[in-house]
């Protein structure tokens, strides 16, 4: 049983990480994050890279493979959003 919720949380983890490809569409059609808040995904930012180190420290992959996507996808929206910022 536990490998099975080992497997659906890794896989809902993936679809979680790059979820954020939706806001990356949006700010890039929109040409603008006014509406972003870099403050927040900041803080996930932090978030991630504490999950990928703590499963680096336990060698646990279901931990390390969604978190450091989300890492990636999460860096690629605030790139975005500074590049649309307004002003």
């Amino acid at each position: 049983m536990t490998d099975v919720l080992a497997a659906a949380a890794a896989t809902w983890g993936i679809l979680m990480a790059v979820s954020p490809v939706l806001q990356i569409r949006r700010i890039v059609m929109r040409r603008s994050a006014a509406d972003v808040s870099l403050g927040y995904l900041g803080v996930l930012q932090v978030g991630f890279g504490l999950w990928v180190a703590y499963g680096l420290a336990l060698q646990n992959y279901v931990l390390v493979v969604p978190n450091t996507l989300a890492m990636l996808v999460g860096a690629g929206t605030v790139a975005a959003a500074w590049r649309y910022r307004a002003g």
